[in-house]
């Protein structure tokens, strides 16, 4: 069983390799789902996985890269995960 989540990042997350240190992680875990920078400052994303795998995720979503600092994560599940091939960066 697979677990879905769509995360909301907010603080010192745009500018300091936010999205690509998060594909990097989601990737390395198996992950699928995208990552993107919000016009807001926010970097929202999508996780899917095994729920092990996502919690890790989120976990390191509380944290980012080096230079990032997270003042705040929402983490919504969600009931019907849209159909994603790999982690992506969007824009």
């Amino acid at each position: 069983m697979e677990k879905a989540v769509h995360l909301l990042i907010s603080g010192k997350v745009q500018g300091v390799f936010y999205r690509y240190t998060a594909q990097k992680i989601a990737t390395r875990l198996n992950l699928r789902g995208w990552v993107k920078n919000l016009p807001n400052g926010k970097v929202e994303a999508i996780a899917i996985g095994p729920p092990s795998a996502v919690d890790t995720f989120i976990a390191w979503c509380h944290e980012g890269p080096p230079g990032a600092v997270v003042t705040d994560v929402k983490v919504e599940s969600l009931p019907s995960p849209p159909e994603v091939e790999g982690f992506n960066v969007t824009y």
